[in-house]
């Protein structure tokens, strides 16, 4: 009896080391994601820019207008088990991750978090890039879209001195060479305003 209870508390202590480290080493792909830095964050987004130049608007005549907010990643693969160079496991162009999509989620740091409503919708955009073996990747993407900006919550900010406080979540999709998906979530501060001039 006392024997089979041993083999029993060996088996369940393997059981959940293999589970352990399942969730450590999530996805097939060799290398990490990392997010180094996003940049800038703040962001200060501002919801309307009066111009003067361009057909029709002049310093006593600006036009409205909106643009979309850039913001920059700097991202890199380091291996999840990490070997001597000179071992026949060392990395290879095989691990180069390339960027193919990413993911934005708005949340407000007040709580409200309906979209449409409290905040911009989340979407999905195209991003390209490789990742080379041991180095970094610097990238810029679009992190609020110009519809956004003519959509309710941000639409209303034009005539309001209200500030709209987000974090942004950003989730950046890739595969390597061989065909393993992997992903790597970051976060950054973008702050919603009429924060230049006013109508």
């Amino acid at each position: 009896m006392r024997h089979l209870s041993r083999i029993a508390v060996v088996a369940a202590m393997i059981a959940a080391s293999v589970s352990c480290g399942d969730v450590v080493r999530d996805g097939k792909s060799p290398m990490f994601l990392g997010i180094d830095s996003l940049t800038p964050s703040p962001l200060l987004a501002d919801v309307q820019k009066l111009v003067t130049t361009g057909v029709g608007c002049s310093t006593d005549n600006p036009c409205a207008t909106i643009t979309d907010d850039i913001a920059t990643v700097t991202l890199r693969t380091p291996l999840k088990n990490v070997t001597n160079p000179s071992s026949p496991n060392a990395p290879t162009t095989n691990n180069e991750v390339t960027l193919n999509r990413y993911h934005v989620t708005f949340t407000r740091t007040d709580g409200r978090n309906t979209p449409g409503v409290d905040v911009p919708f989340a979407f999905d955009g195209g991003i390209s890039g490789t990742i080379p073996l041991g180095g970094t990747l610097t990238v810029s993407f679009e992190v609020v879209r110009h519809i956004a900006k003519a959509e309710a919550p941000l639409v209303q900010l034009v005539r309001s001195p209200s500030i709209i406080y987000t974090i942004a979540e950003v989730t950046f999709f890739g595969r390597d060479r061989v065909g393993n998906d992997i992903s790597a979530t970051g976060s950054m501060e973008v702050n919603f305003g009429n924060f230049s001039d006013t109508p």
